[in-house]
């Protein structure tokens, strides 16, 4: 059992024990005494009532505390399996945020007086732990965890103040116009960027926003979401007489990796109509991205600042054929150079670029606890995240030639650009073959079940073409870049190969509340007498928190029956804590509006940590229940993809994560291509 204490130099002010139930979802940005704080909720699983919070100064300080519990939780979860009882440590033991606290008003020195967890933070984070999976503790909470291509083709234009402009000449279908893009490196974490960025304080915008200094907050919808109303007056900017103003939204999101994304769309307020001696304008839809960057030899923390934004083709159009100087007294111009003044901003104010960010610590009832975080990296972030694009191919992997698929093939000439020659030779050199994957995970000297996907029926048809709507494929794994063999000593990904399952059926439901256990439902195609007779069948349930809730049902079979000891056979029989810290996801909208791309990202996701995952196993099958309602996050994620899903076309890869040697290469589970899905279409249960 593991131990926490929140505490001073004296005594502490919380203590308790972390158990395998124990649940931390974020809660984005809160207002308290004029101030901003980054809040989480923990909570027993098992008992709800069991909860409190945990409110931080800066978002990375968050991510850091996040962290810690899950890799207490994980070496509670070990302890169960050597045999350690947890009831040797009572319920009144376990950590509660809750109850009274003590009035203190000292200062901690450092994040190993504020928590105490087994040996402590410096062991638990800095060092490989002593779980049986003995990984590197990744300080970006499952950054460096895979990827999937874009479909974005990058052309640098030209440099205004030091700050390259790009334009993406790719042929989107799903775009409303040109996408433009400012990259500078600025020198300062991540962290404190998103908090200037998102900071409504005037003066210091002052010195860096010509545009959207003035701004005031209109409305807090939620912790990752809120309206701004912003003035300007037009001294500096184009031929404008008139004063203007705009109101827009701003939704970020904090991905795994730490990358920051912030999404601004113009917007409309009832609390701000149009005012008198004001023109109303709008700002163009526009995404940050706050990205760490990784450099040797240098002490000083730097992240890459990119600025995009979409502006209307006959516009641009007319700036590159006549190179107008209109352009540089433009909206979309003070937009880009942003960026620019960020960079300035923080090269004069150098003590903000510190990489030791200050935590809060409350309760209900609180006073301020501030201490200063230690923590250092341990593992480079990963800069291939989007080194891979291919074109695109309509690929069916349930059709009878994936037998035929085992052997390495190279991508056509002029498919691939990549960004780094030797990472490139090693990833096609060491990309893992179907037959390889097989014959470690499953049994492979037993009969070869036939499995005919004409016995399964699901809710979701099945694709004739590339081009057909509200329908379903399963493509290759080629798209997604997963942990290579050598990855723990050198961080390579290779490009993926076939997945190991096959894709037999796709349902999607519509229903009044969260519908779990599909698998066992009379009407399952689980249930079927097909079904039964396949030796394992996996069951992903991704729970859509909308009105109504929908299921999006994905059935994976084997079809040879699982070796126990494989990684796989470890998966699906072992704890509900080793399947959470595993259960990888790679998202990619291959076809869709670029912001819903932004905030949906390429990078993998590791499921159990980012939402509350349930695990049904039985029979012949394992079902995953995935609550994505569970996280204010995705259901952020979620409620934006929603509103433009009957224009995406989306294809997910399924895996588990590989954190030992002898795991690696990573292999990919399953696939799944989404096309243009109609909300509509789904049946009711």
């Amino acid at each position: 059992m593991w131990e926490f204490g929140i505490i001073t130099q004296q005594e502490p002010i919380r203590k308790g024990a972390v158990s395998h139930t124990l649940m931390v979802e974020e809660l984005g940005r809160r207002k308290v005494n004029d101030g901003d704080v980054y809040v989480m909720r923990l909570y027993n699983r098992l008992d709800q009532t069991k909860k409190g919070e945990i409110a931080c100064a800066a978002p990375g300080d968050a991510r850091k505390w996040i962290e810690a519990f899950e890799q207490a939780k994980q070496q509670a979860d070990y302890d169960l399996m050597r045999g350690v009882s947890w009831n040797r440590l009572q319920n009144e033991n376990e950590i509660n945020l809750d109850g009274h606290r003590p009035r203190v008003r000292k200062y901690a020195q450092g994040l190993g007086k504020l928590v105490r967890i087994g040996k402590g933070p410096e062991m638990l984070l800095r060092q490989s732990s002593d779980l049986q999976n003995h990984d590197m503790v990744n300080p970006n909470f499952g950054g460096d965890t895979g990827d999937a291509s874009e479909a974005h083709e990058w052309r640098y234009v030209r440099t205004f103040n030091g700050v390259r402009i790009f334009e993406d000449i790719a042929n989107s279908k799903g775009g409303r116009g040109i996408l433009l893009k400012s990259v500078g490196v600025v020198s300062a974490n991540p962290d404190t960027v998103f908090e200037v960025v998102l900071s409504l304080d005037k003066h210091k915008r002052y010195e860096w926003d010509m545009l959207t200094a003035d701004l005031e907050l209109v409305e807090t919808v939620d912790g990752y979401y809120d309206v701004v109303y912003g003035t300007y007056e037009p001294k500096y900017l184009n031929w404008w007489k008139a004063k203007k103003d705009f109101v827009f939204s701003r939704q970020w999101f904090h991905g795994q990796d730490g990358t920051y994304t912030i999404l601004q769309s113009p917007a409309g307020h009832k609390e701000k109509p149009p005012r008198h001696g004001y023109d109303r304008t709008k700002i163009n839809p526009s995404a940050w991205e706050i990205r760490r960057l990784t450099t040797s030899g240098s002490s000083t923390p730097k992240c890459i600042v990119t600025r995009m934004l979409e502006i209307s083709q006959s516009f641009w159009g007319r700036w590159k054929r006549r190179h107008s100087s209109n352009f540089e007294k433009s909206i979309p111009f003070a937009l880009l150079n942003q960026v620019a003044g960020l960079r300035e901003y923080f090269a004069a104010n150098p003590a903000l670029t510190s990489d030791l960010p200050s935590t809060v610590v409350k309760s209900k009832a609180w006073d301020p606890l501030i201490i200063h975080s230690e923590l250092k990296d341990s593992e480079p972030s990963d800069e291939f995240y989007d080194a891979l694009v291919r074109g695109e191919s309509f690929e069916d992997e349930d059709s009878d030639d994936d037998e035929d698929d085992d052997d390495v093939t190279t991508p056509k000439a002029g498919k691939v650009k990549l960004k780094n020659v030797s990472w490139a030779i090693a990833s096609l050199a060491l990309k893992p073959t179907k037959a390889l994957v097989e014959s470690s995970e499953l049994v492979t000297n037993s009969a070869r079940v036939t499995i005919d996907p004409s016995h399964f029926h699901s809710t979701l048809r099945r694709a004739k073409n590339e081009n057909d709507p509200n329908s379903w494929s399963a493509p290759g794994g080629e798209k997604f870049m997963i942990r290579g063999k050598t990855y723990l000593t050198d961080y390579t990904k290779v490009v993926g190969g076939g997945p190991l399952l096959k894709l037999i059926a796709v349902d999607w439901f519509k229903v009044n509340e969260r519908f779990d256990a599909v698998a066992l439902h009379p009407k399952s195609l689980v249930q079927s007498e097909a079904a039964k007779k396949i030796p394992f069948i996996l069951v992903i349930n991704l729970q859509v928190p909308a009105k109504p809730n929908y299921n999006l049902v994905m059935y994976y079979a084997a079809e040879r029956a699982v070796n126990k000891d494989s990684l796989l056979g470890r998966f699906i029989d072992g704890t509900d804590a080793f399947r959470d810290a595993r259960f990888k996801l790679i998202p990619s909208i291959v076809e869709g509006y670029w912001m819903v791309k932004r905030a949906v990202g390429t990078k993998a996701c590791l499921l159990g940590k980012a939402v509350t995952c349930n695990y049904l196993r039985q029979d012949n099958f394992l079902e995953i229940d995935v609550d994505i309602g569970s996280s204010s996050v995705a259901r952020s994620i979620i409620g934006l993809v929603l509103g433009y899903v009957t224009s995406i076309v989306v294809d997910l890869a399924i895996l588990i994560e590989a954190k030992e040697e002898k795991e690696l290469p990573e292999y990919i589970l399953g696939t799944v291509r989404l096309n243009r899905v109609n909300s509509d279409s789904a049946v009711s249960i």
